[in-house]
């Protein structure tokens, strides 16, 4: 799958190849009224990846559910929206609107927002505050809700489980890193909203290290993404414990990526004398652990 706000609305993608190679379309976040995102500039190239700060540039839950859904229709995929928001009674308005559409096969909350009533924290930073969102916005959704975990967090593993417990359906893991580049000759941020989402190469190894920490503590299914580039870093992901991936930035810099990365991957699973990719699935732990997690799921 494209990894949220790096395949728009698939529309683009669509002219150059046949989006039912993908497993779903991903959305770009969706808000509760129209937003226009941050000044310029707000993209900027870094070593192994690149800062983004967009500022969730959407038209609305309205517009989508409106006029973007159906036209996303034709592609013949399931369409996964991404929501944001910044308060809770935004989030759940955004998932009210969204459950009157037919095209909707999921939900991804994105919850590395700022949460204006708690003065800016990020909702995906206090276990608490994740569960209560979690389990209202459940209650609005007639689909799947899959919570796209902040990586800018102490103890992954306990929001992943409060995540869990509020009535998720499935984890993401991980959205950007917050990080920051200076213009040296302006003396300045070169971001215009100073800091922003680093993603790409750079930050593979923490997403790797998250799934890999998650696996064990939960039953519902992880969905691996950060610096995608190559099969084999997709297999890296199912090794650790993910039952899907998401390519976000690759697609950038290669917009075949997707496609490239589907035809490949059985022929690699043949290279490796691996009969089916299911096969792999958190294999990279001890078997103890495997054993665990096959109990976790069963007892849910």
């Amino acid at each position: 799958m494209p990894a949220s706000g790096t395949f728009g609305y698939g529309e683009e993608f669509a002219e150059l190849y046949d989006l039912r190679w993908l497993g779903a379309l991903v959305t770009k976040a969706t808000t509760g009224g129209p937003r226009l995102g941050n000044g310029t500039p707000r993209v900027a190239e870094t070593p192994s990846g690149m800062l983004n700060a967009i500022g969730l540039e959407n038209p609305g839950v309205e517009a989508v559910v409106r006029e973007v859904l159906p036209a996303a229709r034709r592609h013949g995929v399931p369409i996964i929206v991404n929501v944001a928001g910044s308060t809770e009674e935004e989030y759940v308005a955004v998932v009210r609107a969204l459950a009157a559409s037919p095209d909707v096969a999921a939900i991804e909350l994105n919850v590395s927002c700022p949460n204006v009533k708690a003065g800016g924290m990020e909702f995906g930073t206090d276990a608490r505050t994740l569960f209560r969102l979690t389990e209202k916005v459940k209650a609005e959704s007639r689909v799947p809700v899959i919570v796209k975990l902040s990586p800018n967090v102490t103890d992954i593993v306990a929001l992943a489980r409060a995540a869990e417990a509020g009535g998720a359906d499935g984890l993401s893991l991980i959205n950007t890193v917050v990080g920051l580049s200076i213009d040296v000759g302006r003396r300045r941020p070169l971001l215009w909203n100073t800091t922003g989402g680093l993603s790409g190469p750079a930050i593979r190894p923490i997403a790797l290290r998250m799934v890999y920490a998650v696996y064990p503590h939960v039953a519902i299914p992880i969905i691996g993404v950060g610096g995608i580039e190559t099969v084999d870093d997709v297999l890296a992901f199912i090794l650790a414990g993910a039952e899907l991936v998401q390519v976000g930035t690759a697609n950038f810099r290669d917009p075949y990526v997707l496609p490239r990365l589907a035809a490949a991957l059985p022929e690699r699973l043949r290279a490796l004398g691996v009969r089916h990719i299911h096969d792999l699935l958190g294999a990279a732990h001890p078997p103890a652990v495997r054993g665990e997690k096959a109990e976790r799921r069963a007892a849910r």
